[in-house]
């Protein structure tokens, strides 16, 4: 039976998707179009989260609490939660492969993955060879992430594994003198810190970017940065990682799009990706 992700079909602002073993409908605003499949292979479906009465998952079948599926030779745990998300956001996978190409010619380059959600990124970036430091605010996500790395065999791989505030976590690193060849990361538009820190986009972004670029190391790899925040547009974001990173290097920007195995493929959020030249 195969483990592989697939996005099957979107429309009607519903996309679904096949994890593994099992194949769900999920809530996507963006997805205005109608959909390519039959209304009979939606309704196959064995799971479907809706929000109009309230969170809820509607169970054709009953799912098991916890499942794995692979997305682009990563191993995930697959777990619905009650906000609807499963343990991964795909799209962030299209990313994985210039980054890991960069680092298969530098080995022992050090990477910081923050808001590093279940560890995708993280584990991609150590099977090619980096020692990652991961950092995500939620103490669950940093479990969820370490119980993916032993799914990929990696939980012996050289990461840190840290549950933190990213803008005091970045503030201590500077004084360190700790420093990094890559850094990717996802900033929510609201998150809170393991104290009770809020992160709002629209007000500590600047703050946030500074203080990355203050952790680079002399000769950086890469910058990866990422959203789903609405109105963070490729072009709002060629400016902010200009603003950053200043003249040197190249940045590439774009949405992160999920090919679709029939219908349109799918945007799901924006992307900036500077690199050495």
């Amino acid at each position: 039976m195969s483990l592989q992700y697939t996005l099957l079909d979107s429309g009607d602002q519903c996309k679904l998707e096949k994890f593994g073993a099992y194949t769900l409908v999920r809530p996507c605003s963006q997805a205005l179009w109608r959909p390519s499949c039959p209304k009979e292979q939606w309704a196959q479906a064995d799971a479907i989260f809706t929000r109009e009465e309230g969170n809820t998952w509607k169970m054709k079948k009953t799912l098991p609490k916890e499942w794995i599926a692979e997305v682009e030779g990563i191993r995930f745990k697959i777990a619905p939660t009650d906000f609807g998300h499963l343990g991964v956001f795909p799209e962030h996978s299209l990313l994985w492969k210039e980054m890991t190409d960069a680092l298969k010619k530098h080995p022992d380059s050090h990477v910081l993955n923050l808001f590093a959600y279940s560890g995708g990124a993280t584990l991609a970036a150590a099977k090619a060879g980096a020692r990652v430091c991961h950092l995500d605010a939620s103490k669950g996500m940093v479990q969820w992430a370490r119980e993916n790395a032993a799914l990929n065999q990696l939980d012996k791989a050289p990461i840190r594994w840290i549950v933190d505030d990213v803008v005091k976590f970045l503030t201590r690193e500077i004084k360190r003198g700790n420093r990094y060849e890559g850094i990717i990361l996802d900033p929510p538009s609201f998150g809170r810190g393991n104290r009770g820190e809020v992160f709002k986009i629209e007000r500590d972004l600047h703050e946030l970017l500074h203080l990355c670029k203050s952790v680079l190391s002399e000769k950086p790899l890469f910058v990866i940065f990422t959203t789903h925040t609405p109105g963070m547009t490729p072009i709002v974001m060629r400016h902010l990682m200009q603003q950053m990173m200043g003249t040197r290097g190249k940045i590439e920007i774009g949405e992160m799009v999920i090919p679709a195995e029939l219908g349109n493929p799918l945007p799901c959020g924006s992307y900036a990706r500077w690199h050495a030249s």
